[in-house]
């Protein structure tokens, strides 16, 4: 495979899983606040980006994250979660937060997908 055809399964991949994802959530009785939110994180930093936004049933604001491979070799979709992409989305959360005039509680969650299993992580991790 060459590198562009590479990029492109990836994407193709990750939206498949974000559907995916989204779809578990809804049926758990979140619903969607927001998609693909994207902020810059200064002029020389790559953009923050909060996969999916959802309200859960106490209003509880829960932020996203999805990850989808293909098989669990290299540790699995949940692994690729590293710190600096943790902090990332935090910073991303914040600055979605901003803009609300009282900020509810707020969760930070994983949705780890790898081939067909699914898993959800409530809580995976914290603002912190």
């Amino acid at each position: 495979e060459d590198e562009e055809s590479a990029m492109v399964t990836m994407k193709t991949l990750g939206e498949a899983g974000e559907e995916r994802a989204l779809a578990h959530l809804l049926r758990a009785g979140l619903r969607l606040v927001q998609r693909n939110y994207r902020v810059a994180l200064g002029p020389s930093r790559r953009a923050g980006e909060v996969d999916l936004i959802l309200r859960d049933r106490d209003g509880t604001l829960v932020f996203v994250e999805v990850r989808a491979r293909k098989s669990t070799t290299h540790g699995g979709a949940a692994a690729s979660i590293t710190h600096a992409k943790q902090r990332s989305l935090v910073l991303a959360a914040q600055h979605y937060l901003m803009r609300l005039p009282s900020p509810p509680p707020c969760r930070f969650d994983v949705v780890a997908i790898d081939g067909e299993r699914l898993e959800w992580l409530k809580g995976a991790f914290t603002a912190a």
